[in-house]
């Protein structure tokens, strides 16, 4: 059997700085560390988290006032800043900057006298956090049946914005039918759509032209991971996201000669390694990588954690592998 691995794949620069921050707060503060909402849409990362000491709530009341509280990479909306401030919280926002970036760009529009389409998953807590920065000038539409179902006046200032985990094809399918209903409608001055995200994405369409079996490991709440699902069986490979090896069984590899690996950008590689330590243990493999697109972005530590991550061991070493930002 012939084995590839999608490169790149597994965690992106928001992911891996978002979980940064809370093993140096760990680090510094001691536990607990509370975090709003999971840090990662990935339970073998909280599950580690926790173990050290991190506390995952899904509202700012189930946390004691004055607490260091860890803000997720997927952001939060200014009311629950204020909810935070309220509390005399002690706040620092692991929110990814490519998610910032949509926040401002939805400031910017709603005061310029723009109304915002969002293309997202409803319920998302991205989506959630993007709408609450200016809740009374943004719509949201998760397809072309939606945009189909829009009421807006013609005349109104439109442009539209996307959750940065979404699936790049079916965006584009959303975005074709928003323009030809509303043919003035803007678009941002960079793709929303994070680099990790159309990344993999591109990997997975290159090893679905070569494989018989493409697994996708990553958990079932990560948005980008069931997208890259989603991609490979547009494409006509059959796929299937796992969150470990213990998902796996000999009868998924009936008749399959190629099989593809990769992972979603909240799935830390030590899954990939258990699952390619699983198929040696069954079958005779052969590895090889599916190298597409190199990467190589890095994200600095927000600031209120830059000043005293310096503190620690820990934080120190951290620092220099955040230091310089190429986004």
């Amino acid at each position: 059997m012939k084995v590839y691995l999608a490169k790149p794949r597994g965690f992106c620069a928001g992911v891996d700085r978002a979980i940064d921050v809370v093993e140096i707060a760990l680090d510094i503060y001691g536990p607990p560390v509370y975090v709003r909402h999971e840090i990662v849409h990935n339970d073998h990362v909280c599950n580690e988290l926790r173990k050290k000491g991190a506390v995952f709530v899904d509202e700012l009341e189930s946390i004691p006032a004055g607490s260091v509280t860890v803000f997720s990479a997927h952001g939060v909306s200014p009311a629950i800043k204020e909810q935070a401030k309220s509390r005399d919280l002690k706040i620092i926002d692991a929110t990814c900057p490519l998610v910032t970036k949509v926040h401002l760009e939805a400031i910017r529009y709603a005061k310029r006298g723009y109304h915002i389409v969002l293309i997202g998953h409803r319920n998302h807590v991205e989506v959630e956090g993007t709408m609450g920065e200016a809740p009374g000038s943004i719509t949201l539409v998760e397809d072309a049946s939606d945009v189909a179902n829009l009421s807006l006046p013609q005349e109104e200032k439109l442009v539209y914005l996307t959750q940065t985990t979404l699936s790049v094809d079916d965006t584009a399918e959303v975005i074709a039918a928003l323009k030809n209903r509303y043919p003035h409608i803007e678009a941002p001055p960079t793709d929303d759509i994070c680099y990790a995200t159309t990344n993999r994405q591109t990997a997975i369409k290159e090893m679905a032209r070569q494989c018989d079996l493409i697994l996708v490991i990553g958990s079932r709440t990560s948005s980008n991971s069931n997208r890259l699902v989603e991609v490979a069986t547009a494409k006509g490979c059959k796929s299937k996201l796992i969150n470990d090896s213990s998902d796996l069984v000999r009868e998924l590899f009936e008749g399959v000669e190629k099989v593809g690996i990769t992972a979603g950008a909240s799935a830390p590689e030590i899954l990939v390694q258990d699952v390619v330590r699983w198929l040696e243990t069954q079958f005779k493999v052969e590895f090889a990588d599916l190298d597409v697109i190199e990467e190589d972005v890095v994200f600095t530590l927000p600031r209120e954690l830059a000043g005293v991550a310096r503190q620690s061991k820990l934080g120190e070493t951290l620092m220099t592998k955040h230091v310089v930002s190429k986004t």
